[in-house]
């Protein structure tokens, strides 16, 4: 039996919408769904619970999401198993789409569905921003970013594996070598990005702050070791090389360069003060 596994933090406003779509057209008895609020403050528990049977909700007083996923994983069923964020929008054929994926795939251990981010209605920069960071080689073929990750039994153990990182979905996607993992196009996650320039700031800032705790876990574990370890840091590499193909990106690459260094610059105190804890939570594009 396939199990979904959804930590929520007061997702009340959209994780019905996450549930629907799991729920519609899903063929009984259908996945096995577990949805874990964890300290929550919102109605997240009841708009779950309103669902029926099919979602089962387990309520946590830590408002962690490494914690949700392990007391996910207590209650789940059986695999394989996906991983979703509740601000996501994912439907039971795009989960079908990736168990199939992962039944069929010889030494595939992860899967993630290819990436809808709808820009209407988002202001002219995040577009601009956004139509860059999806062409860029990693981002196309990692993962992360997608809030959703589907993995085999070996696979999960993988996960098991790692320790609490705010950039969990980077860390799994890097956990995985390129044979190992897939992005299964046929499969789709609708993304909501942020709105405001403000808020893709939020997002960058906490990616950034991310990356660096993610490179410090890899540079301890990897010491004395020659073999250099995997990242999906964008370098000005990509960038020219971007322009070299599609000169009319110009102006988009120079607001993702600008993101970039305003990111950075923001996550410079947290960073030196090794706090990987405070999370930057975009609320534009959690509007229902």
């Amino acid at each position: 039996m396939t199990s979904i596994v959804i930590p929520a933090h007061n997702e009340g406003r959209v994780i019905g919408r996450l549930l629907d779509a799991l729920l519609t057209e899903a063929p009984a008895p259908g996945p096995d769904i577990v949805v874990v609020c964890n300290g929550c403050t919102d109605d997240t528990a009841a708009v779950a619970a309103a669902r029926g049977p099919r979602v089962r909700v387990v309520e946590i007083p830590t408002p962690s999401k490494h914690q949700a996923l392990r007391v996910g994983d207590e209650h789940a069923r059986g695999f394989p198993r996906l991983y979703v964020d509740a601000d996501v929008v994912v439907g039971a054929a795009d989960v079908r789409a990736l168990t199939d994926a992962l039944a069929t795939g010889p030494g595939l251990l992860a899967a993630a569905p290819g990436r809808d981010i709808p820009l209407t209605g988002c202001a002219w920069p995040v577009r601009a921003y956004y139509r860059v960071w999806q062409l860029l080689p990693a981002v196309r073929e990692g993962l992360f970013g997608r809030g959703v990750i589907a993995v085999t039994e070996p696979g999960h153990a993988r996960l098991a594996a790692l320790p609490p990182l705010m950039a969990d979905d980077l860390a799994a996607s890097l956990a995985f070598a390129p044979g190992e993992r897939r992005v299964v196009e046929a499969a789709r996650v609708v993304v909501l990005p942020p709105r405001t320039w403000g808020d893709l700031i939020k997002r960058r800032v906490r990616a950034a702050t991310s990356s660096a705790e993610l490179e410090r876990f890899q540079a301890a574990r990897a010491s004395g070791q020659a073999a250099p370890q995997p990242s999906a840091r964008t370098g000005t590499g990509d960038l020219r090389a971007m322009l070299r193909a599609q000169p009319r990106l110009l102006p988009g690459v120079a607001v993702f360069v600008v993101a970039a260094l305003a990111a950075r610059r923001g996550a410079r105190k947290a960073i030196r003060s090794g706090d990987f804890s405070t999370w930057l939570r975009d609320e534009s594009s959690r509007q229902g």
